[in-house]
């Protein structure tokens, strides 16, 4: 004789509504679970932060942050700005250190610096003294603010017109994009450095037409790049339906194109600024960029460079600003890239 168990579960015979006894698990046992204890609810708080998911804003920016390079980079350029800024002051606004970069004075102990690290000691002459006696510091930090204020005047001047063009050339096509285009072209075949100083010379001297001069030498690259990102993107369906209910050329570049190519813009436009501190610095130089007597980094190290072997801090001081802010820019091009580019999962956040 069968046993009972065995039989089928026959509708309408009431068995189908009965259900194994779950097996009771001791409190103590490894395999019994509180799901009040706090060590569990913290665990399942760790997942749902873990699983949060972030705009695309807020991934950019947590990927820069994340860059060290970028971020020393950053730290170190805030810090020699501020420095030159608030040590010998900007227009009305007084600085800190006592001395001027126009007066002269007795040279001390053959104009050598007074500055020491070991024991950390900065001294009445930091940088040491020129020919003439007046501090070199303060040379240093007016050479500083002359050159950054050029690099980010340019940058931002060659940001705006080759954005402006690259854009109007991509979207319009045509023979807009063919004039544009060889212009561009145009200027890519002229030496930068030639072209720069030929403009150069026209702009006197003075710094803001030498950086109107300077931007409108240095859009090409830029202008290249957004031209082929413009041309990518206007075939997007977010394109062809902006244009099918009406909406006007210029609000699709400005409203819906162009804040699809902010990271290759700003990307460029941070390496934009890392070359011009160089091409005015070579210009300054060769004698057609910041003219006496006013300076810059540039011109301090031309004007000092037969003293290299006899009194070296003349020439190491502007120098190694100059390769310290081009690097620090370089590097801030290089994090800003990693963080726009979309290649990057979301994992590795």
């Amino acid at each position: 004789m069968s046993d009972d168990n065995d039989k089928p579960d026959i509708p309408g015979s009431g068995r189908e509504h009965l259900a194994p006894i779950p097996e009771q698990v001791d409190p103590g046992s490894p395999q019994h679970v509180d799901l009040q204890r706090p060590d569990v609810l913290s665990v399942e708080k760790e997942i749902d932060l873990t699983q949060k998911s972030y705009s695309q804003g807020e991934l950019i920016r947590r990927r820069f942050f994340r860059h060290r390079g970028a971020m020393i980079s950053l730290a170190f350029l805030v810090f020699i700005t501020l420095m030159a800024v608030t040590s010998i002051g900007w227009g009305p606004i007084p600085g800190w250190w006592p001395k001027n970069y126009w007066d002269a004075s007795f040279v001390q102990d053959g104009g050598r610096p007074t500055l020491t690290f070991f024991p950390p000691s900065w001294g009445e002459q930091p940088f040491g003294q020129e020919d003439a006696g007046k501090d070199y510091f303060a040379l240093v930090m007016r050479g500083t603010q002359r050159s950054l204020t050029i690099a980010f005047t340019v940058g931002i001047l060659t940001t705006i017109i080759g954005t402006l063009i690259g854009a109007i050339a991509g979207y319009f096509r045509g023979w807009t994009e063919a004039i544009l285009m060889r212009v561009t072209d145009l200027f890519i075949v002229i030496p930068l450095l030639v072209l720069a100083a030929v403009l150069g010379q026209r702009s006197g001297g003075g710094i803001w037409p030498l950086a109107i001069m300077l931007s409108l030498v240095s859009w090409t690259g830029l202008a290249r790049l957004v031209r082929g990102e413009v041309l990518s993107l206007r075939e997007r369906e977010f394109v062809t339906a902006a244009e099918a209910i009406g909406t006007s050329p210029w609000r699709i570049i400005l409203k819906h194109i162009l804040p699809n190519t902010m990271g290759t813009i700003i990307v460029s436009a941070t390496l934009t600024i890392a070359a011009v501190i160089l091409l005015e610095s070579a210009l300054s130089f060769l004698g057609f960029g910041v003219q006496p007597p006013d300076t810059s980094l540039g011109l301090l190290i031309s004007t000092y460079q037969n003293s290299f072997t006899v009194r070296p801090w003349l020439f190491w001081w502007p120098g190694l600003i100059i390769l310290g802010i081009a690097l620090s820019v370089n590097f801030l091009g290089d994090g800003l890239r990693d963080a726009f580019d979309p290649r990057q999962s979301r994992s590795s956040d």
